[in-house]
């Protein structure tokens, strides 16, 4: 399975689930912005429930721009809240310490392009999950893909209804499972069995 996915900010757990089972993986990055999907947030299981995280980005007059021109947004220290509520999350959970000196470095760097920030993401995720980081990005933007599997919906959350096998979370005796979040929650709460678990998914 050849698929086509958004690169996004530590991507959803389906998403996850379908790069993980792809024999090649294409990175849409010639597409326009669109506000509210998870190109620039992600969802994490805090002590109070579901959490959105969102990366401030600057926003231009036009109403087109594309996706990997967009800059991060430096008025606000949102590098330092991301990481003190990935800490509050996860860091009971059974392998926060054993990713955390990965996962940190994205919070202590200044990245300008959001894009450029996602695909540090990417890199991370692929390296704890023991797989080969080397994306094929598009060099063109098409509506239809024949050749290729379109995820490109998976990057907008709310459409995203799968639902998927459970696994133990942190909070999960307080709230319950949480389905499809961020694939930090499945790192940190399943570790080393994450991949196995991505490859079982339906997608």
């Amino acid at each position: 399975m050849d698929i086509l996915v958004y690169p996004t900010y530590f991507p959803s757990i389906s998403q996850f689930a379908a790069i993980a089972q792809a024999e090649s993986v294409t990175f849409e990055v010639e597409d326009n912005f669109q506000k509210q999907t998870n190109r620039n947030r992600m969802y994490i299981y805090s002590p109070n429930g579901r959490q959105l995280l969102n990366i401030p980005v600057k926003h231009s007059s036009s109403a087109h721009q594309k996706t990997k021109d967009i800059r991060i947004e430096k008025a606000f220290d949102w590098q330092k809240l991301h990481f003190k509520s990935l800490e509050a999350a996860y860091r009971s959970s059974p392998f926060f310490e054993y990713y955390e000196d990965e996962i940190a470095p994205i919070y202590f760097k200044k990245q300008q392009f959001l894009m450029d920030l996602n695909f540090e993401a990417l890199e991370i995720v692929y390296k704890c999950l023991g797989l080969l980081f080397d994306p094929k990005k598009t060099e063109e933007y098409f509506h239809e893909v024949p050749d290729l599997v379109d995820f490109r919906h998976l990057a907008n959350g709310k459409k995203d209804d799968r639902q998927f096998e459970e696994y133990t979370q942190v909070f999960g005796d307080k709230y319950g499972y949480l389905n499809n979040l961020s694939i930090l929650d499945l790192l940190f709460n399943e570790g080393r069995y994450a991949l196995d678990y991505l490859k079982r998914q339906q997608v």
